[in-house]
């Protein structure tokens, strides 16, 4: 796929400088810059080169908008998971993180005195404090 993509960027490219490069060598009442090519009439490609000119620069500028539309297409980013569904399973996760946290405290609180630790002071420290 990635070679489809090159070679369609590569046309595209080429496409757009012969696009500028016919849009330059128009003659329009002899404003445009094709007279500095050749002068106040332009007769290099014979009577009716303004005509086959202005018809090839359509043709390139079809050409240009087909390309680009293609060129959208191929690099489109792949359609992405509903974000509901990301959402739901965020807010599943983070609840039973909660239910978790709370399940330990209960047990830490319920355990029997026997299971729970006591630190025992020596009476001499004890004594010491006092």
């Amino acid at each position: 796929m990635n070679i489809v993509k090159t070679v369609a960027l590569v046309a595209f490219v080429i496409i757009c400088v012969i696009l500028i490069l016919l849009v330059l060598v128009q003659n329009e009442e002899n404003n445009g810059m094709g007279s500095a090519f050749g002068g106040g009439q332009s007769t290099a490609f014979g009577a009716h080169s303004a005509n086959v000119i202005t018809k090839t620069t359509g043709v390139f500028v079809a050409l240009f908008f087909v390309a680009a539309f293609g060129l959208a297409l191929l690099n489109k980013a792949p359609k992405k998971a509903d974000l509901s569904e990301t959402v739901k399973q965020v807010q599943g996760a983070e609840s039973e993180n909660k239910a978790a946290d709370e399940n330990w405290l209960k047990d830490e609180v319920e355990k029997p005195a026997a299971e729970q630790t006591v630190i025992e002071v020596p009476a001499e420290a004890a004594a010491a404090t006092e």
